[in-house]
């Protein structure tokens, strides 16, 4: 790990996203002398934009740390101070120079953005230095702004995981780490069944699909632990539907999905309008509070019971079988400390939901201005 950093061109698409770089690369000092030695070396406000992969991703040179690259791989613009640092880093995110990369750099995994095509990129450039420095401030901050949501959101999700395995009693045991003031009783042991009713989705024709009509809910109304419309949702025209509809409160199973991973991922269902779930999709309507169900089904018992029981891999289809869920032991409070838990997860996805909502608008603006 000792020398100078290599970076490439993966690195800065990793660096965009803030994504750990993984197995970063690094050169001796005496090589770097020796190749700076022909080239020179990156100062503060050059800009280094990807060439080949994920094309005319930038990444702006914001500290003395020294570094090297490979040419061709990497387009290094050496900007001797003539552009303010950060204005010249947004204006290649912004659509102008973007469309330009795109139009220049061909399509797919063969598409290069060449040393001569950034030769001739286009900047649109306020001549007054004053007005780069605001603009390229502004959207400093309004990144800023989206790392400080970011970070709270990540926060909020693990104090979320945190909490599930400590109010939830593990395998073997009747009582949870981490109760709520004035709960003392054991947990009692019951049947899935026993604590919501559980409905396989609806089976339709290509020829039933239709652009408006009732929504079918599938893998992908999951994101993570919440529910979600999307804009490609699949509409069935009602002649199709012999089940019944979903209603807020209902959580959303996946039973069945080609990536195993994604089996048995679930969330509470709420503001759906009128829609029905798919053939890989299962239903638990829940005889008590829904918001503790869906919980548990966030904790060790239910991580355990898809690893055990979802068959998959090598290509075949992961199922999760209504009876094999149907049938889990699981452990429950009494009816008031399952409403109290049920309520305090509400909220806590409730406060993530308020931080994606917050961090998208923020996005969506910054992108917008851009």
């Amino acid at each position: 790990d000792a020398g100078i950093r290599f970076i490439r061109a993966r690195d800065i698409v990793a660096k965009s996203k803030n994504e750990k770089i993984t197995e970063p690369l690094f050169i001796s000092e005496e090589k770097y002398k020796e190749y700076s030695a022909l080239s020179g070396k990156v100062k503060i406000g050059d800009l280094l934009v990807t060439g080949v992969g994920t094309i005319g991703v930038p990444m702006l040179i914001d500290s003395e740390e020294p570094l090297y690259f490979k040419d061709g791989n990497v387009i290094w613009f050496k900007n001797e101070n003539k552009i303010d640092g950060h204005f010249f880093y947004y204006s290649f995110i912004g659509t102008t120079i973007q469309n330009y990369i795109k139009e220049t750099s061909g399509s797919g995994t063969v598409g290069t953005y060449t040393i001569d095509s950034g030769k001739k990129t286009p900047i649109p450039l306020p001549k007054d230095r004053d007005e780069q420095i605001r603009i390229g401030q502004f959207f400093f901050d309004l990144d800023n702004l989206v790392t400080l949501h970011q970070r709270k959101l990540e926060s909020i999700k693990l104090l979320k995981k945190s909490l599930l395995q400590k109010m939830f009693p593990k395998n073997g045991e009747s009582v949870p780490e981490v109760r709520f003031p004035g709960f003392t009783d054991a947990w009692e042991q019951r049947k899935f069944a026993e604590l919501a009713n559980i409905r396989r989705g609806l089976t339709y024709k290509p020829n039933d699909v239709t652009d408006s009509g009732i929504r079918v809910l599938r893998s992908s109304n999951i994101n993570e632990d919440s529910f979600i419309e999307n804009d490609d949702d699949v509409f069935v025209k009602e002649s199709a539907v012999n089940i019944s509809s979903v209603k807020d409160g209902d959580i959303l199973i996946t039973s069945a999905n080609g990536s195993n991973r994604l089996v048995g991922k679930h969330a509470i269902i709420s503001k759906a309008g009128q829609a029905v779930h798919g053939g890989f999709m299962l239903i638990a309507s829940a005889y008590g509070n829904p918001y503790f169900l869906n919980a548990s089904m966030s904790s060790s018992w239910y991580t355990n019971f898809v690893n055990m029981y979802v068959a998959g891999g090598n290509g075949a289809i992961g199922n999760l079988k209504k009876s094999d869920l149907e049938n889990q032991v699981i452990r429950v409070p009494s009816e008031a400390e399952q409403l109290r838990i049920g309520q305090f997860f509400q909220s806590i996805d409730q406060t993530i939901t308020l931080h994606q909502r917050k961090l998208e608008s923020i996005k969506l603006l910054k992108k917008s201005l851009l």
